[in-house]
């Protein structure tokens, strides 16, 4: 079975807090962004890499296909940042990835897409029963759902995600695909 063809969207339009107020994207990791890492584990999988940033446009811009920024002012979270890929896609598949987990391969994406094609609906990754909402594949068709939910006063992806009808793809509690650098001491303390 090929897989149907799929945008990638990458959130990096967060405020960075636990980083200091740092564009958490641009942080190096092993001497590259840590977006860069991300982009180029998956970028031979799609024509569409979409990057949702609310700053530093100029530097992402090297790494994406397109880019967007949150609707809302004041970084409102990465529900915004999907809510925002969805609109631009111009696939009817969107794989969502982190900015800040340079361990992502193409083979877990290619999981999640394979996942979601199975389903044909969302699917979240599970690690350790733990969901991680910002490793998922869904269908654009569920934007109208999302924006609902939004307007409803949801601000969790997996809050928005859950009710419709969500599959849980499982991972071990120790795969480092999935490991954030979400402060100074993750990224110091990674090996």
């Amino acid at each position: 079975m090929s897989l149907l063809p799929a945008s990638i969207l990458i959130l990096a339009g967060g405020r960075g807090q636990r980083m200091g107020g740092r564009d958490k994207g641009l942080v190096e990791w092993r001497g590259q962004p840590l977006v860069a890492q991300v982009q180029a584990a998956v970028r031979p999988l799609t024509d569409d890499l979409v990057i949702s940033c609310n700053r530093n446009a100029p530097r992402y811009a090297q790494w994406a296909d397109q880019l967007v920024a949150d609707d809302q002012p004041d970084f409102p979270g990465p529900l915004a940042g999907i809510l925002a890929g969805l609109a631009v896609a111009r696939h009817d598949w969107v794989l969502l990835l982190p900015c800040d987990a340079p361990r992502i391969d193409a083979a877990l994406a290619l999981q999640l897409l394979a996942a979601a094609q199975a389903s044909a609906g969302p699917v979240m990754a599970r690690q350790g029963g733990y969901w991680q909402p910002l490793f998922s594949a869904l269908p654009r068709r569920l934007l109208p759902a999302l924006r609902q939910a939004w307007a409803d006063g949801e601000r969790s992806p997996r809050g928005a995600l859950l009710p419709l009808g969500l599959t849980a793809v499982d991972f071990t509690e120790d795969d480092i695909r999935l490991a954030n650098f979400n402060d100074p001491a993750a990224l110091e303390s990674a090996v």
